[in-house]
């Protein structure tokens, strides 16, 4: 089921509404949806390289939008539709390591589920139940949901369609990669200044 329900978000890159699609599917996953929304990024910014920044705009938007109602979710509606979510998808034995993650990091956490494949849904349903700052909660989305699509759609542009093989086959590794050097970087800073 899971094989097409991946195939039908693909096949939205061949027809007219593909970028609202992308808009929509990424602010559902962000809350509750399965399948990434890179998949039809991806599609997308490789059948016109030109319009990758575009893309990863939209769907970072939409994502930002899905997190949002993902916290309002784990803040207002945890019994009545949270816990189905987090059932669903079998990430109960995730939550409380997800609660010590936001009490030790806060913002980091969210940028960290924003950036990486983590399942980002787990972790804006649990910033609300938590009381994770929704003001940071909002900015961590943002600057990591907007990286995230951004190196995308940049290596798309940068690198046209031959590039798609390479960010199917490692985007994982390339995503922890960069958040790894990202935060290294702020560290980096913080003890030279």
């Amino acid at each position: 089921m899971l094989r097409r329900l991946y195939d039908w978000v693909l096949s939205w890159a061949q027809r007219p509404g593909g970028v609202i699609a992308l808009f929509f599917f990424s602010l559902c996953e962000a809350s509750f949806f399965p399948i990434p929304p890179d998949v039809l990024l991806i599609a997308l910014a490789v059948g016109a390289p030109k319009k990758s920044f575009w893309f990863a705009a939209v769907c970072s938007v939409g994502s930002v939008i899905g997190a949002c109602i993902g916290y309002m979710i784990g803040w207002q509606f945890m019994d009545l539709v949270g816990n189905g979510i987090i059932t669903f998808y079998g990430l109960e034995s995730k939550v409380e390591y997800i609660a010590a993650l936001y009490q030790k990091w806060d913002a980091w956490a969210v940028s960290m589920a924003g950036f990486t494949p983590l399942p980002y849904k787990l972790f804006t349903i649990s910033a609300g139940a938590f009381g994770v700052s929704f003001p940071i909660f909002v900015v961590a989305s943002v600057f990591s949901r907007t990286l995230r699509f951004a190196l995308v759609g940049g290596l798309i542009y940068l690198f046209g369609p031959s590039i798609q093989k390479f960010i199917d086959r490692y985007f994982n590794i390339l995503a922890i990669i960069f958040f790894i050097l990202l935060i290294g970087g702020f560290f980096l800073i913080k003890y030279l200044l």
